[in-house]
């Protein structure tokens, strides 16, 4: 009997597309010999639905009509086990359309990889891919993660971080603050976002105030950073967990501008061939018509990065640092930053879970992703299995006992 693997994407997230593409990646590398694929999709408005179509990327072009030949549903466990079932209950046939022994979430971005996603999961009590609530949580926000990270001697470049609102009253404050303690060109950045969204680089005081008001119509914490000057951008991915990880070959993304956007991150620079997205058989889809591809293999990148054997020695264990100062779990990719000219290296931020879950850099370090899925997979029942042993409630109810609540 196959293993019910219920994989969760979508979400109200500005990276819900992504996590679409991600998903498509990732579920045709999955041994469909072992596993059963359920589908759980959850829309930008936060309903899910299930149904096999959502596994066919060419169907997304016409999300309505794809909704239509979905179900809605809610996940529910009942006690015994974890139910896929039809909201509302029909009139006339069954209720539960299907069940899953392991979830694997392939999302981005806030209500999602924030922790989200993983809080659900939890409260299912359902073995789950990926990193838990805690480490969700602090991968996304970029200020918290980089003073956690700062704590453990992992290097950072240096940065002042802040919530909208204490901008909003102290806004010369704050200004005061970032031109005391950093220097121009700077970062601002979003605080709790990723895919270089709300990203933009300033040179001076103008730049600095309006990349901030930017910055903030995405979230609701804003972190600027020094900006390193002669810079290489180099990415490295972690599987594994807290006791044991593998660290994988480095890339260096190839900017498409002075910071490696949204747009190089995900859409190539040529015109795609046949314009249709492939045949989910094929294990590969061409991109979008007119787009130029979705650019999550690895074209537009170094790989591996043209570095030093001792630097890239350097990043991989960084990387794996990273990964277990902040709790990780699962499949990760760390992004770095060298500054070429005192040749020093920086962790820049995690993806907890990073897009197409960085599969190309696991086909080009060797084996198949297939077997990474399958270990991350094996990760997330163990972890389970070891939760189930801890204890979180007394079978005793103090309510029954006589004699009433203490303090009453």
């Amino acid at each position: 009997m196959k293993i019910k693997l219920g994989v969760f994407f979508g979400g109200k997230s500005v990276e819900h597309e992504i996590s679409i593409i991600s998903m498509i990646e990732a579920t045709l590398r999955i041994n469909q010999e072992k596993y059963e694929i359920v589908p759980i999709y959850i829309a930008k408005d936060g309903v899910m639905y299930t149904g096999d179509d959502l596994l066919d990327l060419e169907m997304y072009r016409d999300m309505p009509v794809l909704l239509k030949r979905c179900y809605k549903v809610a996940v529910v466990n009942d006690g015994k086990k974890v139910n896929v079932i039809r909201v509302p209950a029909p009139f006339i046939g069954k209720r539960v359309l299907n069940t899953i022994d392991v979830a694997f979430p392939i999302v981005h971005g806030t209500n999602c990889e924030d922790g989200t996603v993983a809080a659900f999961l939890n409260l299912l009590d359902i073995p789950y891919v990926g990193p838990d609530i805690l480490s969700s949580s602090i991968g996304m926000d970029k200020i918290v993660m980089k003073k956690v990270l700062k704590e453990s001697g992992v290097p950072v470049v240096d940065y002042v971080g802040f919530y909208s609102m204490e901008y909003i009253k102290e806004e010369d404050k704050i200004l005061r603050e970032i031109e005391e303690k950093l220097k121009y060109p700077l970062i601002v950045k979003p605080g709790n976002l990723g895919s270089s969204v709300g990203i933009k680089k300033v040179k001076n005081k103008t730049e600095l105030e309006e990349a901030i008001s930017f910055a903030m119509e995405f979230a609701d914490r804003v972190i600027v950073e020094n900006c390193v000057s002669k810079l290489k951008e180099i990415n490295c991915s972690v599987i594994g967990n807290i006791t044991e990880s593998e660290a994988s070959v480095c890339e260096e993304p190839i900017l498409g501008d002075e910071i490696l956007s949204y747009t190089d991150k995900y859409v190539g620079n040529s015109k795609s061939k046949g314009g249709k997205f492939g045949p989910r058989k094929s294990g590969k889809f061409s991109g979008a018509k007119g787009t130029g591809g979705v650019n999550n293999s690895s074209s537009g990148k170094k790989l591996p990065a043209d570095i030093p054997d001792e630097t890239r020695d350097e990043i991989q264990k960084l990387a794996k640092e990273t990964f277990k100062v902040l709790g990780c779990s699962g499949i990760s990719r760390v992004d770095f930053l060298i500054d070429q000219e005192i040749n020093k290296v920086y962790v820049n931020e995690i993806n907890t879970i990073p897009g197409a879950l960085s599969y190309y850099l696991w086909e080009a370090t060797g084996g198949t992703f297939e077997e990474r899925l399958e270990e991350v997979i094996n990760i997330a029942i163990k972890r389970h299995n070891d939760r189930e042993k801890l204890t979180f409630s007394y079978d005793q109810n103090i309510l029954a006992l006589t004699g009433g609540v203490k303090g009453n």
